[in-house]
């Protein structure tokens, strides 16, 4: 299916406000990048529904565990499922963060999962699963057996 440059651009540019928010650890700008009826599960599995539920889930974490952390991100890899329904999965990479203990995390990887749609003109993301993922040496070594 062909993907509009507008659309592609629009769902990079919710993806990008979502990690500029989480690097500022501004909960309030994180869920203006999802949709009002959006679901996120976090790397831990744990389901949070609605904007205004995933606003608080980072408000707590931004104070905490995460208030120190640096996220980036690679591109995205996107397909649209139609015009106005995107699937991205964006690979990254994270420091600065804390365990639940407050003990130094070391560098993290992993994978965001989304769902954007376009709703009256206006992209947001709609389903959100992030996940952590083993060190990128690891992928590799993984990926190579896959292909022998």
């Amino acid at each position: 299916m062909a993907d509009s440059k507008a659309a592609v651009t629009a769902v990079q540019a919710c993806i990008d406000a979502l990690v500029a928010a989480w690097n500022r650890h501004d909960e309030k700008a994180f869920a203006a990048s999802v949709a009002e009826d959006a679901d996120h599960t976090n790397v831990f599995g744990l389901l949070t529904q609605g904007r205004t539920a995933i606003e608080a889930s980072h408000a707590a974490i931004f104070r905490t565990m995460f208030k120190d952390s640096a996220l980036r991100i690679g591109g995205a890899r996107m397909r649209f499922l139609r015009p106005d329904v995107a699937v991205a999965d964006v690979r990254w990479e994270m420091t600065g963060a804390r365990d639940p203990q407050g003990k130094d995390w070391p560098k993290r990887h992993g994978l965001m999962n989304i769902i954007a749609t376009e709703d009256a003109g206006a992209w947001s993301l709609r389903v959100f699963h992030n996940q952590e993922l083993p060190p990128p040496e690891r992928i590799a070594e993984i990926a190579a057996m896959m292909k022998r």
